[in-house]
């Protein structure tokens, strides 16, 4: 079992770390891009009211004067918008030298390449406190009739822009680890979800193994304990024989209980198609129908059977389906006691072939019926080892007709019979 939980807990580190790893890279592409494109919205307003700017100005000096002169300069205080959050405007002339602006100090010379940039600035908010500031500033050159009068540079704070980035790197620092522990937990979930047909198989393996020990232990000790007698100097010959005799029937179950494993473990899964024969299930119950009739007269039972007249042909292994029944019939002559009725039917229903086989003997209760298919198991006392079984007979029935792509079902009454039915595809 504590394999079991380190593989649990392997997957769920696996499965975190693959969905944490693309939760971390997607969160990074997304707040990368949502950087670009708010900050290329910001852009996009800082460059119109540049333009805005630039354009009234522009429109005031042509109306002064035509044809415009590059060393004739429009005034700033005609063309400034009604956006307060600028920081400043502004104008430099043709040959870079300030010519007018508004707001914050501005130098002398322009020195800064036309285009975007973000600076940031002293802002002095007290006289005793100085604090810095984010600005996106923006230097346009002015053309008009392809001649350069000048340049335009204003700037705006990027406080509103940084704020909203703060409120998305909060939410993704929040956000991430919250949502890499749900990853966690889902993939504890998922790695146990995983991992129980695994442990249901080796569960059922352990069971199996445990069963099939058991079974054999007591054969072994009760040969053990016949061979030790047997090997006393004998005072009555009789019995000395008759220990032998018990050690060579006991010998026989224990064969026929590893016959019976082996033919489970060599059975496991489907078949292969290529091994199955086309062959006619009515014949091949013909052929038990004789066998089982002396049986069942032998044990005071009724022995009735209905077989159709044409033949039903199946894909299948001839012997191994031939098990199958026979199992069902050994457990109807078995469990049905003397005066009763054993049926056997054949059908065609659509294009499957239904085989049932019916007693009213014993019969099962309800709480066991789920579980009489499974390895080992035996419904009460009454149907103990001393009856000759060992709870494989069904469990190789199943194993058989799943094999030939096949289901079988049982339905039972305790006191009033049973009834098994074997459903298969017709070729």
């Amino acid at each position: 079992m504590f394999a079991f939980a380190r593989s649990r807990r392997n997957l769920a580190h696996l499965f975190a770390l693959s969905m944490g790893s693309i939760l971390v890279v997607f969160a990074g592409i997304a707040y990368f891009l949502g950087v670009e494109e708010q900050l290329q919205v910001f852009d996009e307003e800082l460059y119109s009211t540049s333009k805005a700017i630039a354009a009234n100005a522009q429109h005031r000096l042509s109306r002064q004067r035509w044809p415009v002169n590059k060393d004739d300069v429009p005034k700033l205080a005609y063309g400034l918008p009604s956006d307060r959050e600028l920081v400043y405007v502004r104008w430099y002339n043709s040959k870079r030298k300030l010519v007018e602006s508004n707001g914050a100090l501005a130098p002398r010379q322009l020195t800064v390449a036309p285009g975007f940039r973000t600076i940031q600035i002293n802002s002095n908010q007290t006289n005793a406190t100085t604090t810095k500031i984010w600005l996106r500033e923006l230097t346009l050159p002015i053309i008009q009739n392809n001649t350069l009068i000048g340049y335009v540079q204003i700037a705006r704070p990027l406080l509103p822009l940084r704020e909203s980035l703060n409120r998305a790197r909060l939410f993704l620092t929040l956000g991430v680890p919250v949502t890499l522990g749900v990853i966690g937990i889902t993939g504890w979930y998922l790695g146990g979800l995983a991992m129980q047909p695994t442990r249901r198989a080796y569960e059922q393996l352990q069971r199996f193994t445990a069963d099939a020990s058991h079974e054999l232990r007591a054969p072994v000790a009760a040969i053990l304990s016949n061979a030790q007698v047997a090997l006393m100097p004998p005072e009555d010959e009789s019995e000395q024989r008759f220990r032998l005799e018990n050690i060579e029937e006991i010998a026989k179950s224990m064969s026929a209980l590893i016959s019976n494993l082996l033919f489970l473990a060599r059975h496991e899964g489907s078949l292969d198609g290529a091994a199955l024969k086309s062959i006619d299930f009515v014949e091949l119950l013909r052929s038990l129908v004789d066998e089982y009739k002396q049986q069942a007269d032998a044990k005071n039972l009724n022995f009735t059977f209905r077989l159709p007249e044409q033949p039903l042909y199946l894909q299948a292994d001839a012997e191994l389906l031939k098990q199958a029944v026979v199992n069902l019939l050994t457990n109807a002559l078995k469990y049905t006691p003397a005066g009763g009725t054993v049926g056997l039917r054949l059908f065609q229903r659509a294009h499957r072939a239904i085989l049932v086989v019916e007693d009213n003997g014993i019969g099962i209760p309800a709480e066991d019926l789920p579980h009489i298919f499974e390895r080992f198991y035996r419904v009460d006392n009454v149907r103990s080892r001393q009856t000759g079984g060992f709870g494989l007979g069904l469990a190789i029935a199943q194993q058989i007709i799943q094999a030939h792509r096949g289901q079988i079902t049982a339905n039972s009454v305790p006191g009033e019979g049973s009834i098994f039915e074997i459903q298969l595809p017709l070729s």
